[in-house]
């Protein structure tokens, strides 16, 4: 019988150890669950955020959520109810340094590639947030934007340096996408671009801030830096050819209506280099937004009279009559998306 007895003790210990293994794994999927970091329960229910939003004709607001403790890693995709104050954010299984969504219920992410090289991929993904189609992208993530009716995509990536700050300092690469498809249109490197009866020709051009025309997406916006200045271009996608139309303009961003855009200015301090303010397309009225920190950010329509917009680590709103004051709307997020922006007025 002695010599029984450690066999006995291994089959116990063996047998504790088993079960503290599954009360482990048993609290691992509960808490996967509740927080809606990717775990199967949580991931399922996030697939069904935005085609009920879609169904009950709710606008939301889509964001990439970010950890204050790990600021260098990409944010997990969020959708959140739009109002004077947004809804409980609700986590999806995306994750995305850039992220836009459309009305048309087609979204578009700039995320880290899978495996050990450390590309980027721009992925365009449906309401259910599966991804459809995949392209391989070179470079950092800068900026994205889908057009209204979820037919083209752009992505922005710098090709050298991390920075906006002084144009001809970098290098950007910027895409046209057919979202149908999953395949590249174009470069904008690719485009006619006259400023006058002049062909804009020199070698350091730079495109970026990609903002489609909500009543015609062939028709877009985007920012074009040569000689150390910036301009904006107004484009047509089939035509290949873009028009200058004003000096000073960075990443623009077209009003629901599409009269209007709100852009960087520069022209503070080397500290606050640039001032978000309002353009009226036919007048060429500008107007300075209340918001005087510098914004580095294509900033996003919440609708007709608001606009958002990342910096320090939130998302805030303002006026965009130049009226009233900044605050805060989403905490520990960037690039935000306002979807159906058309139904809802800010008060």
């Amino acid at each position: 019988m002695i010599a029984h007895a450690p066999s006995r003790r291994r089959l116990l210990l063996f047998g504790l150890l088993v079960a503290a293994c599954a009360i482990a794994a048993a609290i691992a999927v509960v808490s996967g669950a509740r927080s809606g970091s990717g775990g199967a329960p949580a991931a399922t229910g996030a697939r069904g955020i935005l085609p009920a939003a879609q169904a009950h004709r709710r606008p939301v607001v889509v964001f990439a959520s970010r950890d204050p403790r790990r600021p260098a890693a990409g944010g997990q995709v969020a959708v959140a109810t739009l109002g004077a104050a947004p809804g409980r954010r609700a986590l999806t299984p995306l994750r995305c340094d850039r992220v836009d969504y459309s009305p048309a219920g087609i979204g578009l992410c700039l995320a880290r590639g899978h495996g050990l090289a450390a590309s980027y991929r721009a992925e365009v993904f449906g309401p259910d947030l599966r991804v459809r189609h995949s392209l391989g992208v070179d470079g950092i993530p800068s900026r994205t934007r889908v057009s209204a009716d979820g037919r083209l995509g752009a992505v922005t990536l710098f090709v050298a340096g991390h920075s906006y700050a002084a144009a001809g300092t970098f290098s950007t690469a910027t895409t046209l996408i057919d979202l149908s498809t999953g395949a590249k249109i174009a470069g904008l490197e690719s485009f006619a671009v006259l400023d006058g009866e002049r062909r804009v020709t020199a070698v350091d051009v730079n495109f970026w801030g990609v903002t489609f025309d909500p009543r015609d997406s062939d028709r877009f916006y985007a920012t074009l830096a040569t000689g150390g200045k910036t301009y904006l271009i107004r484009g047509f996608v089939r035509a290949r050819e873009a028009r200058v139309i004003r000096e000073n303009v960075e990443c623009p961003s077209l009003s629901p209506d599409g009269a209007r855009i709100v852009f960087k200015k520069r022209g503070g301090s080397s500290a606050r280099p640039w001032r978000l303010t309002e353009l009226d397309l036919a007048t060429m009225r500008e107007t300075p937004l209340a918001e005087r920190r510098s914004v580095d950010d294509q900033a996003d329509w919440l609708d007709a009279e608001h606009v958002l917009y990342g910096i320090d680590g939130a998302v805030w709103v303002v006026r965009a009559d130049g009226r009233g004051r900044p605050r805060r709307y989403l905490a520990d997020a960037s690039s935000p998306a306002a979807v159906w922006v058309t139904l809802l007025q800010v008060v």
